[in-house]
């Protein structure tokens, strides 16, 4: 068993940069359905969803070239408008090749994701949003089988009952080849939607309101390729924010965005740290202190993000004082507590609150990870916690941090991959 050991005590300095969005970089590749023409990325995490992604991408037709953080996609027909269980069940966002499969093939077949260990994470959305587009859409053994008509998808009024990153996702890919104007009411604005919106107006979509709640597309019958840079991870930078304060370190967060941050910041300011942004990236810079207690609630953007609840509630467990963490999007995102609990935090959970009595005393500990921020949170209180953490169930870990212990090494933590006896 392969596990990440941590040994704590040290005050992380220097500069860490930060790595293309993996949330943003996926929706991204989608796109790449949309048009016969190449589209060629840079700045893409080298991470296993991406890789899941580009094996998904591929057996839809589409030529792959390219290394590390720069790839090419090319996909001059869509072969085969299948997307099969075995690659979709590992990776939700695989549900994003539904829009731009149905647009450019007029129809696809795509398996449910299934179930999600931080709660569920219901398709409705996107099918409505396809059926709004004209296209019929059944749910067939287990899979969402969706046929536009004979003319193509056809714009229209897409009016989402709650705020969904995956299906305006969607709702933008497919309206990208629809036939006239589609309005998208109560969009996510997350700057990941920003950025595949900016990627589809290059590849010639009209679109007006990025950013904000409301979005018009007028599609075309053919896109072009382009070239593209991957937004910077505003989850990673805020992890690594984190990390500075826990610590008590002073970190440069190379290439981050602090207009994208501004949730998470106030918040790390609360807790004691100064902020300094840069046009090149982020300062975070701790107190010598502990982090002081501070209060959280999850929402959607631009409020404080559920990616960083986790890795909050590590900061929590070693903050001077009591705080508190409301959840509000995911009814099972506390899951990481319990693991928080071995290394000798002090947390409570009534409902959807966390509450959280910090303490200077965390101990290192073998500690199971449960999803991906959980992994990192526990890295991070394995950082201030006295001798040796043994992190497991790094696949977690592996699909949303691209190089995670190389860039904490190289700014002084002690760690490592090691392996385990089972």
């Amino acid at each position: 068993m392969e596990a990440i050991r941590v040994t704590g005590g040290t005050a992380l300095k220097g500069t860490i940069p930060i790595s293309g969005a993996k949330n943003a970089a996926l929706a991204l590749l989608c796109a790449t359905l949309l048009t016969d023409q190449p589209l060629a990325f840079s700045h893409v995490p080298a991470l296993a969803d991406i890789k899941t992604l580009s094996a998904l991408l591929a057996q839809h037709g589409s030529r792959i070239a390219g290394s590390g953080n720069d790839l090419t996609v090319t996909t001059p027909e869509i072969s085969n408008a299948v997307a099969p269980y075995e690659l979709v069940s590992t990776m939700r966002a695989s549900i994003l090749v539904l829009g731009p499969l149905l647009a450019r093939a007029g129809e696809a077949r795509v398996a449910l994701p299934g179930g999600c260990a931080i709660g569920s994470r219901p398709v409705d959305l996107h099918l409505k949003a396809m059926e709004v587009l004209g296209a019929n859409v059944e749910v067939i053994g287990g899979d969402v089988v969706a046929k536009a008509p004979v003319s193509g998808l056809q714009g229209g009024l897409i009016c989402f009952r709650k705020v969904s990153v995956g299906a305006t996702e969607n709702a933008l890919l497919a309206s990208a080849l629809a036939k006239g104007e589609t309005i998208i009411e109560n969009a996510a604005r997350e700057p990941e939607i920003v950025d595949l919106g900016e990627l589809l107006i290059k590849m010639g979509v009209k679109i007006e309101g990025l950013g904000t709640s409301k979005l018009t597309i007028e599609g075309q019958a053919r896109l072009g390729g382009t070239s593209h840079r991957v937004v910077a991870d505003r989850i990673e930078a805020g992890t690594f924010a984190v990390a500075a304060l826990i610590t008590s370190g002073d970190l440069f967060l190379e290439g981050a965005r602090g207009d994208h941050l501004r949730a998470p910041l106030d918040v790390l300011r609360a807790a004691g740290a100064k902020i300094h942004i840069h046009d090149k990236g982020v300062q975070v810079t701790a107190p010598l202190d502990r982090p002081q207690a501070f209060d959280a609630v999850t929402t959607e953007y631009p409020g404080f993000p559920t990616d960083l609840q986790a890795q909050m509630m590590a900061m929590a467990s070693h903050a001077a004082g009591r705080s508190t963490i409301k959840e509000t999007i995911f009814e099972n995102r506390f899951m990481h507590a319990d693991e928080l609990m071995r290394l000798g935090a002090g947390i409570t959970i009534s409902g959807n609150t966390a509450t959280i009595t910090g303490t200077n005393q965390l101990s290192g500990a073998r500690v199971e990870a449960t999803d991906l921020r959980a992994a990192a949170a526990l890295v991070l209180a394995g950082l201030v916690a006295d001798g040796d953490t043994y992190v497991t169930a790094l696949h977690h870990l592996d699909r949303g941090y691209e190089r995670f212990e190389e860039k904490l090494r190289n700014a002084g933590a002690d760690l490592e991959r090691v392996r385990l006896s089972a």
